[in-house]
Protein backbone atom coordinates (compact mmCIF):
# COMPACT_ATOMS: atom_id res chain seq x y z
CA UNK A 1 0.00 0.00 0.00
CA UNK A 2 1.01 3.35 -0.50
CA UNK A 3 2.68 5.57 2.28
CA UNK A 4 1.21 9.19 2.59
CA UNK A 5 5.09 10.04 1.67
CA UNK A 6 4.78 8.24 -1.64
CA UNK A 7 1.31 9.37 -2.54
CA UNK A 8 2.68 13.19 -1.60
CA UNK A 9 6.19 12.23 -4.35
CA UNK A 10 3.46 11.21 -7.10
CA UNK A 11 1.31 14.99 -6.56
CA UNK A 12 4.93 17.25 -6.07
CA UNK A 13 5.88 15.26 -10.10
CA UNK A 14 2.34 16.04 -11.31
CA UNK A 15 2.21 19.46 -9.92
CA UNK A 16 5.21 20.16 -12.53
CA UNK A 17 4.59 21.52 -15.97
CA UNK A 18 3.79 18.97 -18.40
CA UNK A 19 4.58 19.92 -22.14
CA UNK A 20 3.89 18.56 -25.67
CA UNK A 21 7.09 17.93 -27.08
CA UNK A 22 6.43 16.18 -30.30
CA UNK A 23 4.85 13.42 -32.22
CA UNK A 24 6.26 11.37 -34.34
CA UNK A 25 5.14 8.86 -36.94
CA UNK A 26 9.11 7.01 -37.32
CA UNK A 27 11.79 6.10 -34.63
CA UNK A 28 14.20 8.07 -35.73
CA UNK A 29 12.54 11.37 -35.15
CA UNK A 30 12.04 10.64 -31.47
CA UNK A 31 13.31 12.88 -29.24
CA UNK A 32 16.74 12.55 -27.51
CA UNK A 33 16.63 9.80 -24.82
CA UNK A 34 17.72 12.13 -21.68
CA UNK A 35 14.80 11.77 -19.41
CA UNK A 36 13.47 8.45 -17.70
CA UNK A 37 10.42 7.51 -19.97
CA UNK A 38 7.00 5.87 -19.78
CA UNK A 39 4.84 4.37 -22.25
CA UNK A 40 0.87 4.24 -22.13
CA UNK A 41 0.10 1.44 -24.47
CA UNK A 42 -3.78 -0.11 -25.27
CA UNK A 43 -6.32 -1.10 -27.44
CA UNK A 44 -8.20 2.02 -29.38
CA UNK A 45 -10.61 3.70 -27.47
CA UNK A 46 -9.00 2.51 -24.22
CA UNK A 47 -8.61 6.03 -22.82
CA UNK A 48 -5.08 6.73 -23.16
CA UNK A 49 -5.18 10.65 -24.05
CA UNK A 50 -7.81 11.02 -21.25
CA UNK A 51 -5.63 9.46 -18.73
CA UNK A 52 -2.67 11.31 -19.57
CA UNK A 53 -4.79 14.55 -19.62
CA UNK A 54 -6.49 13.48 -15.67
CA UNK A 55 -2.86 13.09 -14.47
CA UNK A 56 -1.43 15.94 -15.21
CA UNK A 57 -4.29 17.94 -15.03
CA UNK A 58 -4.49 19.76 -18.19
CA UNK A 59 -7.69 18.78 -20.05
CA UNK A 60 -6.03 19.54 -23.44
CA UNK A 61 -3.09 18.23 -23.33
CA UNK A 62 -3.13 15.06 -25.07
CA UNK A 63 -6.13 15.57 -28.09
CA UNK A 64 -8.70 13.13 -26.91
CA UNK A 65 -11.93 11.65 -29.42
CA UNK A 66 -14.35 9.31 -28.95
CA UNK A 67 -13.14 7.98 -32.50
CA UNK A 68 -10.93 4.64 -32.26
CA UNK A 69 -7.34 5.52 -33.71
CA UNK A 70 -7.33 9.25 -33.67
CA UNK A 71 -3.73 8.70 -31.93
CA UNK A 72 -1.99 8.32 -35.58
CA UNK A 73 1.60 8.95 -33.76
CA UNK A 74 3.60 8.45 -30.63
CA UNK A 75 3.03 12.04 -28.39
CA UNK A 76 6.12 12.46 -26.36
CA UNK A 77 5.16 15.24 -23.43
CA UNK A 78 8.22 16.32 -21.22
CA UNK A 79 6.78 16.29 -16.97
CA UNK A 80 9.18 18.83 -15.28
CA UNK A 81 12.12 17.69 -16.46
CA UNK A 82 11.94 14.58 -14.85
CA UNK A 83 9.69 12.16 -16.97
CA UNK A 84 9.35 11.57 -20.62
CA UNK A 85 5.65 10.33 -21.13
CA UNK A 86 4.79 8.89 -24.41
CA UNK A 87 1.29 8.55 -25.66
CA UNK A 88 1.16 5.39 -28.32
CA UNK A 89 -1.32 5.06 -30.91
CA UNK A 90 -4.26 2.83 -30.01
CA UNK A 91 -3.66 -1.13 -31.48
CA UNK A 92 -6.26 -3.34 -32.61
CA UNK A 93 -9.47 -2.08 -34.20
CA UNK A 94 -9.48 1.72 -35.67
CA UNK A 95 -11.55 3.72 -37.72
CA UNK A 96 -8.28 3.56 -40.12
CA UNK A 97 -7.07 1.96 -43.30
CA UNK A 98 -5.69 -1.24 -42.45
CA UNK A 99 -2.20 -0.37 -43.89
CA UNK A 100 -2.16 2.13 -41.77
CA UNK A 101 -3.18 0.16 -38.53
CA UNK A 102 -0.56 -2.22 -39.57
CA UNK A 103 1.70 0.29 -39.84
CA UNK A 104 1.23 1.82 -36.36
CA UNK A 105 1.43 -1.49 -34.89
CA UNK A 106 5.03 -2.23 -36.11
CA UNK A 107 5.92 1.35 -34.75
CA UNK A 108 4.99 0.41 -31.43
CA UNK A 109 6.54 -2.86 -31.32
CA UNK A 110 9.70 -1.41 -32.10
CA UNK A 111 9.48 1.31 -30.02
CA UNK A 112 8.92 -1.11 -26.86
CA UNK A 113 11.54 -3.39 -28.19
CA UNK A 114 14.44 -0.74 -28.46
CA UNK A 115 13.91 2.94 -26.48
CA UNK A 116 16.76 2.85 -24.46
CA UNK A 117 15.26 5.01 -21.62
CA UNK A 118 11.87 3.12 -21.67
CA UNK A 119 11.36 2.74 -17.42
CA UNK A 120 7.59 0.69 -18.19
CA UNK A 121 4.87 0.69 -20.34
CA UNK A 122 1.22 0.99 -18.57
CA UNK A 123 -1.03 -1.29 -20.62
CA UNK A 124 -4.39 0.25 -20.56
CA UNK A 125 -7.23 -2.40 -20.70
CA UNK A 126 -10.75 -1.47 -20.52
CA UNK A 127 -12.59 -2.73 -17.10
CA UNK A 128 -15.70 -4.01 -18.94
CA UNK A 129 -13.95 -5.81 -21.26
CA UNK A 130 -10.58 -6.98 -19.61
CA UNK A 131 -7.93 -8.90 -21.63
CA UNK A 132 -8.30 -9.34 -25.43
CA UNK A 133 -6.27 -11.30 -27.96
CA UNK A 134 -4.13 -8.40 -29.18
CA UNK A 135 -3.24 -7.61 -25.49
CA UNK A 136 -1.97 -10.54 -25.03
CA UNK A 137 -0.22 -10.01 -28.13
CA UNK A 138 1.53 -6.63 -26.79
CA UNK A 139 1.97 -8.66 -23.59
CA UNK A 140 3.94 -11.48 -25.17
CA UNK A 141 6.05 -9.18 -26.82
CA UNK A 142 7.15 -7.37 -23.93
CA UNK A 143 7.75 -10.56 -21.77
CA UNK A 144 9.90 -11.14 -24.92
CA UNK A 145 11.88 -8.17 -25.06
CA UNK A 146 12.25 -7.97 -21.30
CA UNK A 147 10.53 -4.97 -21.38
CA UNK A 148 9.01 -3.95 -17.62
CA UNK A 149 4.96 -3.02 -17.81
CA UNK A 150 2.36 -2.68 -15.52
CA UNK A 151 -1.53 -3.29 -16.25
CA UNK A 152 -4.32 -0.19 -15.51
CA UNK A 153 -7.63 -0.84 -15.24
CA UNK A 154 -9.32 2.12 -16.63
CA UNK A 155 -13.07 2.71 -17.26
CA UNK A 156 -13.40 1.57 -13.55
CA UNK A 157 -16.19 4.25 -13.00
CA UNK A 158 -18.72 2.46 -14.84
CA UNK A 159 -18.61 -1.11 -13.78
CA UNK A 160 -19.99 -2.34 -10.60
CA UNK A 161 -17.36 -2.98 -7.14
CA UNK A 162 -18.36 -6.72 -7.22
CA UNK A 163 -17.54 -6.86 -11.37
CA UNK A 164 -14.74 -5.17 -10.83
CA UNK A 165 -13.39 -7.19 -8.11
CA UNK A 166 -13.83 -10.16 -10.03
CA UNK A 167 -11.94 -9.01 -13.06
CA UNK A 168 -8.92 -8.33 -10.60
CA UNK A 169 -8.70 -11.45 -9.24
CA UNK A 170 -9.16 -13.33 -12.86
CA UNK A 171 -6.27 -10.74 -14.22
CA UNK A 172 -3.67 -11.13 -11.12
CA UNK A 173 -3.55 -14.84 -11.71
CA UNK A 174 -3.19 -14.57 -15.00
CA UNK A 175 -0.29 -12.20 -14.71
CA UNK A 176 1.48 -13.85 -12.20
CA UNK A 177 2.49 -16.30 -15.68
CA UNK A 178 4.08 -13.09 -17.21
CA UNK A 179 7.82 -12.95 -16.22
CA UNK A 180 8.05 -9.16 -17.03
CA UNK A 181 4.75 -8.03 -15.39
CA UNK A 182 4.28 -5.94 -12.32
CA UNK A 183 2.49 -7.55 -9.86
CA UNK A 184 0.50 -4.86 -8.73
CA UNK A 185 -2.72 -3.69 -11.28
CA UNK A 186 -4.16 -0.46 -11.06
CA UNK A 187 -6.68 0.88 -11.15
CA UNK A 188 -8.10 4.41 -12.85
CA UNK A 189 -10.70 6.64 -13.77
CA UNK A 190 -10.33 9.40 -15.64
CA UNK A 191 -13.77 10.51 -14.73
CA UNK A 192 -14.22 9.99 -11.07
CA UNK A 193 -10.50 10.86 -10.60
CA UNK A 194 -10.51 7.14 -8.91
CA UNK A 195 -6.65 5.68 -8.55
CA UNK A 196 -4.99 9.16 -10.08
CA UNK A 197 -3.16 9.64 -6.77
CA UNK A 198 -2.13 6.14 -6.54
CA UNK A 199 -0.87 6.19 -10.36
CA UNK A 200 0.64 9.43 -10.28
CA UNK A 201 3.00 7.74 -6.84
CA UNK A 202 4.39 4.70 -9.19
CA UNK A 203 5.08 7.08 -11.71
CA UNK A 204 7.07 9.30 -9.31
CA UNK A 205 8.85 6.31 -8.15
CA UNK A 206 10.13 5.81 -12.71
CA UNK A 207 10.98 9.67 -12.73
CA UNK A 208 14.26 11.25 -12.28
CA UNK A 209 15.62 12.03 -9.15
CA UNK A 210 15.31 15.82 -7.77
Amino acid sequence: MDTPDVIAAGAHLFSRQCEFIRGVLKLDQMPDANFPEVAFAGRSNVGKSSLINALTGHGGLARVSNTPGRTQEINFFQLGNRLMLADLPGYGFAQAPKDKVEAWTDVIKKYLKGRPTLRRAMVLVDARHGFKPVDREIMKLMDDSAVNYQIVLTKVDKVKPEALASLQAKMGSEMAEHVAAHPEILVTSSVSQDGLAEMRAALSELARPE
